[in-house]
C-alpha cells in the first residue's frame, strides 16, 4: 500500500512539473524572461553573440560540434593532469589516457559511463570542474537541439532553428542551476555530504581497525546528475550507496528529478506548435511504455531468484540479491527503469542481480530508443522523429496525406528520420557483433554464457543510447573498451543529433498546411496507439535475435520466465 500511494504521488508531482515547468521552458527558450540578464548578456557579449542572433539548422550544428569538441579537449586534460593539480587531498594521479579519453567523451556526450570507481579515481577538482561542469553543459546541449527540432515543426517559412549559444546559455541559468542549488540543499539536509575536506578517519579502539571514510562534494553531484540525466556517480556503488542517497525521501526525489525535464517537454512542444493535445498525445506513448515495461520487471523481480529458489529457499520479497533493503524490490525497480528509461543510469541496485527477464525490461527501454521519456532533450526529439515516421506510415495505411502539427512529410523528412531511427540499433549490433568475435572483447567477460552475452549486449545498448547503466560482471576499464566505448557514445549522441538537426531545418522552411477532410489527426488517442505499436515493432525487428540469445536463453535455461 505504502508503494502504492508513493507512485500515485510520483504521478501527481510530475502532472504539475508538466505543466508548469514545461510552460516556464517556453517562456526561457522564447525569450520572455529576463530577471538573469545581468548574467546573460555579459556571457554573450564575452562571446560576441548578439541576443536577436538566429542560425541555420547547418551552423547550429556546426556551433554544436564545436563546442563539444572544446569541451571535449578541456575534459581530457583535467582528468589527465589532475596529479598536478588543487584539490586533490588524497594526491591521487592523472587518469590514464585511455580511460581519460573515455571518461571525457562519456560525460560530453551526457552518457556518464563509468570504468572507474569515482571515489578512488577523481579528484575534488575533477569531480566539480572536469565532470560537474559537463553534466550541466551537455544536459543543456541536449535540450537546446530539443528545443531547435520543435522550432522547426512551429516556424513557417523559416530558414532558422534559434541559437545554439543562447539556448544552451539560457538552458544552464534559467533552469539547471537554479533548480540543483535549490535540490543541493535538500540533499545535504537529509544527510548527504558537502565537503572538501577529503576523506575521514576513523580509528575504533575497541576493536583496533583503522576506517576511512571517503566524502566530497557528494550533494551537489547528485542532483545535477539525475536533473540532467546523466547519471555518474560520486561513489561506486552510485545511487544505492548512502552518501549519494541517504533516505526513502531522497530516492523519491531523485526520481522526480530525473523525470522532470523529459516529462515537460512534452507540455512545452505541445504550446510552442499551437496544440498541447499534440504535447498529450506524445506523453501518452511514452507513459504506456513506461508502464509497461516497469510492470514486466516489477512481475519478474516479485517472482524471486531461480538460482535460489532452485536451492529450496523460499522468500515472499522477490528477489533481493543487490539490491539495498531499505528500497525494496519495488522501489529498486522503479527508480532503475526510470534510471534506464531516461538515458540516466544511476541505478540504486545491481543491474546485474536482476532476474533475466526482470533485467531485460530495463534493456527493452533502452532499445526502443529511450524515449519513455528519454534523456534531457534527447527522448524528445528522438520521440518526434518516430512520430514523423508513425503519420507517414498512417498516412500509407488509411490513404490519408502524411502530415504532423500542420507540416507535410514528405521524402526528405522521412530520409532524416529513417537515418535517425536506424543509427543506435547498427551501431549497437555491429559493435556487439564485433566484441564477442575477438579476444579483447571475450576477455572482459565474467560469467560465461547467455548472461555474458547480455552484460556486453547492455553494455553496447547502453553507451549507444548515452545511457551509463551498466550490467556490471564486464571487465570493461581495458583499452579497447575505453576506445570502442568512446566511439559507440559519440555516434550514439551526434549520429542523431545531425539528421534530427537536419529535419528540423527542413521541416521549419515548409509553409504549414491547412488541416482538411483528408488530414491525418495526430492529437487523438489512435495515433499515440499508433506510435506505441511503431516503436515497438522497429524495437522488436532490431534487437529481438539479440535478446532471444541473451536474457530469454537465460530464462530458458533457468527454467523460469517470471
Amino acid at each position: 500500500m505504502a508503494f502504492v500511494i508513493e507512485v500515485a504521488l510520483l504521478v501527481v508531482v510530475l502532472g504539475l512539473i508538466w505543466r508548469y515547468l514545461g510552460a516556464y521552458l517556453v517562456a526561457v527558450y522564447e525569450g520572455h524572461l529576463h530577471f538573469l540578464d545581468w548574467i546573460e548578456r555579459p556571457v554573450l557579449r564575452l562571446l560576441g553573440i548578439q541576443r536577436d542572433a538566429e542560425q541555420s539548422w547547418k551552423r547550429y550544428l556546426r556551433s554544436l560540434l564545436v563546442f563539444s569538441v572544446v569541451s571535449l579537449v578541456i575534459t581530457y586534460l583535467l582528468l589527465a593532469l589532475q596529479g598536478h593539480l588543487p584539490l586533490n587531498p588524497e594526491h591521487l594521479p592523472g587518469v590514464t589516457p585511455a580511460l581519460a579519453f573515455n571518461t571525457a567523451v562519456s560525460f560530453v556526450t551526457n552518457t556518464n559511463w563509468q570504468n572507474y570507481s569515482g571515489g578512488v579515481t577523481m579528484s575534488y577538482l575533477s569531480q566539480m570542474v572536469a565532470l560537474a561542469v559537463q553534466n550541466f553543459v551537455s544536459a543543456s546541449v541536449g535540450v537546446a537541439v530539443a528545443i531547435a527540432v520543435i522550432r522547426g515543426f512551429a516556424r513557417k517559412r523559416s530558414g532558422t532553428l534559434g541559437n545554439f549559444w543562447i539556448d544552451t546559455l539560457r538552458g544552464i541559468i534559467y533552469v539547471l542551476l537554479p533548480v540543483s542549488i535549490v535540490m543541493t540543499l535538500v540533499f545535504v539536509w537529509q544527510g548527504a555530504p558537502q565537503t572538501l575536506l577529503g576523506p575521514a578517519h576513523i580509528h575504533n579502539v575497541l576493536n583496533g581497525v583503522h576506517q576511512t571514510i571517503l566524502r566530497g562534494p557528494v550533494a551537489s553531484q547528485e542532483v545535477i546528475k539525475q536533473l540532467g540525466t546523466n547519471g555518474g556517480g560520486f561513489f561506486n556503488a552510485n545511487s544505492a550507496h548512502p552518501f549519494e542517497n541517504p533516505t526513502g525521501f531522497t530516492n523519491f526525489l531523485q526520481i522526480v528529478l530525473l523525470l522532470s525535464v523529459p516529462v515537460a517537454l512534452t507540455y512545452t512542444f505541445g504550446k510552442m506548435v499551437g496544440n498541447v493535445r499534440e504535447g498529450v498525445a506524445v506523453l501518452m506513448a511514452m507513459i504506456i511504455l513506461f508502464a509497461g515495461t516497469f510492470a514486466f520487471s516489477l512481475a519478474a523481480e516479485k517472482g524471486g531468484n531461480p538460482a535460489i529458489r532452485a536451492a529450496g529457499i523460499t522468500s515472499t520479497r522477490g528477489n533481493m540479491v543487490g539490491k539495498e533493503s531499505r528500497f525494496g524490490v519495488d522501489n529498486s525497480v522503479l527508480f532503475n527503469i526510470a534510471s534506464t528509461q531516461t538515458s540516466t543510469g544511476s541505478v540504486n541496485s545491481s543491474a546485474d542481480s536482476y532476474t533475466p527477464i526482470g533485467g531485460m525490461g530495463m534493456l527493452a527501454g533502452m532499445m526502443y530508443d529511450e524515449i519513455s521519456p528519454g534523456g534531457i532533450g534527447s527522448g524528445m526529439y528522438t520521440m518526434l522523429i518516430f512520430a514523423v515516421l508513425t503519420v507517414f506510415i498512417g498516412g500509407l495505411m488509411v490513404g490519408r496525406t502524411p502530415e504532423y502539427v500542420k507540416k507535410k512529410i514528405q521524402r526528405t523528412e522521412i530520409i532524416w528520420a529513417s537515418v535517425g531511427v536506424l543509427v543506435m540499433p547498427i551501431t549497437v549490433l555491429v559493435f556487439t557483433a564485433i566484441t564477442v568475435a575477438i579476444p579483447a572483447g571475450r576477455a572482459a567477460i565474467l560469467n560465461h554464457g547467455p548472461h555474458g552475452f547480455s552484460e556486453i549486449l547492455y553494455a553496447f545498448t547502453s553507451m549507444g543510447n548515452n545511457n551509463g547503466s551498466a550490467f556490471a560482471g564486464l571487465s570493461s576499464n581495458t583499452a579497447y573498451f575505453n576506445i570502442v566505448g568512446a566511439i559507440v557514445m559519440l555516434i550514439g549522441r551526434f549520429g542523431i543529433i545531425i539528421p534530427v538537426l537536419a529535419l528540423a531545418g527542413s521541416l521549419a522552411a515548409k509553409e504549414e498546411v491547412p488541416v482538411s477532410a483528408g488530414t491525418f489527426l495526430t492529437a487523438t488517442p489512435m495515433f499515440t496507439g499508433l506510435l506505441v505499436g511503431v516503436i515497438l515493432l522497429v524495437g522488436a525487428l532490431n534487437f529481438f535475435p539479440a535478446v532471444a540469445l541473451g536474457p530469454i536463453a537465460e530464462a530458458v535455461l533457468h527454467g523460469r520466465f517470471f
